[in-house]
């Protein structure tokens, strides 16, 4: 009889689980206030069909190497590579990818724990009432006033974190599983409800347009690059997060009739990037009619979050009730997001002998230390700046403008290159080979081409920015000073 495969760490109860929890890690902040400006500041419609076409050509199929080797590997992304290089034969130096991506998603963990709690201050405040009548003058120096204070932000900071590894220590099912089943019904329930209250609104049609009118004319160079960017870190790759989750994949499922049935890498992965744009486009629909209901300014990052929102609501009726269900909506992305990041690290943690708690407690308390020095980059420490930037900068710089797209181009090489192919198939079992041909050209070719380019672009968007006119966002492009760095393109 078969031996049935049981990862150490344990396994997804289904296909659905896990295609919810890598959801879960690709829909973040900059789903909410990044991708749906983008779209319709790039074309609307036409910067939509651009970026499918990229996270066909690019995303998708490194998305799929990466839970490829997860779910060959077992283990966490550390010892999945080490164990792969192994069985291929080749140097164990190809565990750096696994070392790599744990340590990407940890650095980006310290910094987005201290941003993603803001959200949590404003889920409060919201409720309170403390936005309603307020004007853009009052709104701006809220959010000023919010990152002037260290002690708030360090007390939401270690709340989020705590929220965060207390879903990590619990493990895989009792945990990651059990947190995914609720907070990503909740998060597309409260954005339906978000969209049916912003079609209401007399601004209702304009946010549509806004969004999916095709203007082709908008399409240039650096719309391409724009729509890489956002198809490389909108999937959560290169950090981890994915490999390790692509661990707890089972190979099999029953029916209802008692038959096993395999489970599909590639058509998981295609419904993940759908929905991804989905919940992308969606954040769309429920906030830019509001900003030209109010006859705001469109925008993106932290200060439309932040400030332009909170004002819309305020002048809205109904604004006390939705504004906060917006903020919670923020928090369930956030969440979801962050428990993915400190998922790799703690997993390596526990295969080196540390108990479940003790693992997530470590990792918890180290991505807490290094973030207490981002939250400090928005005022103490705010004048102390060196390299790129402030501490918060140079954290999010090195971890997203440099790691990420490192360790992205290294998976497709080692999927596409290195890793035998009779273990790449075996894995992958499609079924019309030649699908499985186009994804290994796409992996070999296609894709680390893309990243490279992407790369090179990160790199010289910041490193170019005058005197810190503009600052680097996660997604390797420069943004706004009017607000801090746009923390994740996921």
């Amino acid at each position: 009889m078969k031996k049935e495969y049981k990862p150490v760490h344990g396994m997804w109860t289904s296909r659905w689980v896990f295609i919810l929890a890598a959801t879960g890690s690709a829909v973040g902040l900059g789903n909410i206030w990044r991708f749906p400006y983008i779209t319709g500041e790039y074309g609307g419609g036409a910067f939509v069909v651009l970026y499918l076409l990229c996270i066909a050509l690019m995303g998708i199929p490194i998305m799929v190497a990466e839970v490829m080797l997860g779910r060959r590997g077992g283990l966490s992304p550390i010892h999945t590579m080490s164990k792969l290089a192994e069985q291929s034969k080749v140097t164990r130096r190809w565990a750096g990818i696994g070392y790599l991506g744990a340590l990407s998603g940890f650095l980006i963990l310290s910094f987005y724990s201290a941003v993603a709690s803001w959200a949590l201050i404003y889920v409060w405040e919201a409720a309170q009432g403390v936005f309603q009548g307020i004007t853009a003058v009052q709104s701006k120096a809220h959010y000023e006033d919010m990152l002037a204070n260290p002690w708030l932000l360090l007390g939401s900071h270690t709340l989020f974190m705590v929220i965060t590894m207390g879903v990590v220590a619990l493990g895989v099912k009792q945990g990651l599983e059990r947190a995914v089943r609720v907070l990503m019904p909740v998060l597309f329930a409260l954005l339906v409800v978000l969209i049916g209250y912003a079609s209401t609104t007399p601004g209702f049609a304009e946010g549509v347009g806004f969004l999916f009118a095709f203007d082709f004319s908008k399409l240039s160079g650096e719309a391409v690059i724009v729509a890489l960017g956002q198809a490389f870190f909108t999937l959560s790759l290169g950090m981890g997060a994915i490999m390790a989750y692509g661990a707890y994949m089972p190979r099999e499922i029953k029916d209802k009739s008692g038959r096993s049935r395999p489970v599909s890498i590639v058509s998981s992965v295609v419904t993940i990037a759908v929905l991804d744009t989905l919940v992308a486009l969606g954040a769309g629909l429920a906030m830019f009619p509001l900003l030209f209901t109010g006859g705001l300014e469109v925008g993106q990052g932290p200060g439309m979050m932040f400030v332009t929102l909170p004002l819309a609501f305020g002048q809205m009726p109904g604004g006390l009730l939705f504004g906060t269900l917006f903020f919670v909506l923020v928090v369930c992305a956030a969440w979801s997001s962050s428990i993915s990041l400190g998922e790799p690290m703690a997993a390596w943690l526990v295969e080196r002998g540390l108990g479940r708690g003790t693992a997530a407690l470590a990792v918890g308390l180290a991505a807490w230390l290094l973030g207490v020095g981002s939250v400090l980059s928005f005022n103490v420490w705010k004048e102390h700046e060196f390299l790129v930037g402030t501490f918060f900068d140079n954290i999010e710089f090195l971890s997203t403008s440099v790691m990420l797209p490192l360790g992205g181009l290294l998976i497709a090489i080692f999927a596409g290159w290195v890793m035998k192919e009779t273990h790449a198939r075996k894995e992958l079992a499609m079924k019309s080979f030649p699908l499985y041909l186009i994804w290994r050209a796409l992996v070999r070719v296609v894709s680390p081409t893309a990243v490279i380019a992407l790369f090179i672009y990160s790199l010289w968007s910041v490193l170019a920015a005058d005197d810190g006119s503009a600052e680097a966002g996660a997604d390797g492009e420069p943004v706004e000073q009017t607000a801090p760095a746009d923390q994740e393109a996921r």
